[in-house]
């Protein structure tokens, strides 16, 4: 069947119509797709967002955790001086109660200066900082028991760990044995030891 000039005049309308619809339709179908696609991305980013904060939730727990299970082991290293400043005073305080005690013949001592310091054993610090200070021992001995009783004395009174260095014993000379006078002399170097922490954010110790 074939369309006159009056067939075409009486369907350009239709036709024009028909055209706009279908590209309004197309419009329509790409401005929905792509807000399928944002909210798609939206919804993944939302996704996301939920399971950092699920993760830093669970992350949380477990260091509220462990910092509740180690708060009281790390409380305890401090009041024993294991962390922290050092206690010299209490070391010093200790040599004279001991002396004391035990009716020893005099200890003399002397600490050297705080330095840093690295074990000959393998020690993970991690961004804690291990020190040491050296203390020379110079104490006269009824016999060489009494060198084992300060030293497990220092140890029992638990005022920050220490590593005996070395000790010499020498003989004083005296012919007379009697428990009034003093017939070896020791020599000891320890090593006291002690951990500061790492410095806090804007600087402060």
């Amino acid at each position: 069947m074939k369309l006159t000039n009056h067939d075409w005049k009486i369907l350009q309308l239709p036709l024009i119509a028909l055209g706009v619809v279908a590209i309004v339709s197309l419009l329509l179908l790409t401005y929905t797709g792509q807000q399928q696609t944002q909210a798609m991305q939206a919804m993944e980013a939302q996704q996301r967002q939920l399971d950092q904060a699920r993760n830093r939730f669970q992350t949380s727990g477990a260091e509220k955790d462990m910092i509740a299970q180690y708060t009281p082991l790390y409380l305890d290293l401090v009041r024993r001086g294991v962390i922290g400043e050092e206690r010299r005073i209490e070391w010093i305080d200790d040599l004279r109660t001991i002396n004391q005690q035990y009716k020893l013949f005099g200890i003399n001592y002397n600490i050297g200066a705080q330095e840093n310091y690295k074990p000959p054993f393998n020690l993970a610090t991690g961004s804690f900082t291990l020190h040491r200070s050296v203390m020379k021992l110079e104490t006269p001995l009824l016999h060489e028991g009494d060198l084992l009783t300060i030293i497990n004395a220092l140890a029992s009174r638990a005022h920050a760990p220490f590593m005996l260095r070395d000790c010499a014993i020498s003989r004083n000379g005296t012919a007379i044995k009697t428990k009034f006078v003093p017939n070896l002399n020791a020599s000891c170097e320890l090593d006291w030891l002690s951990v500061t922490e790492p410095p806090r954010a804007g600087g402060q110790p």
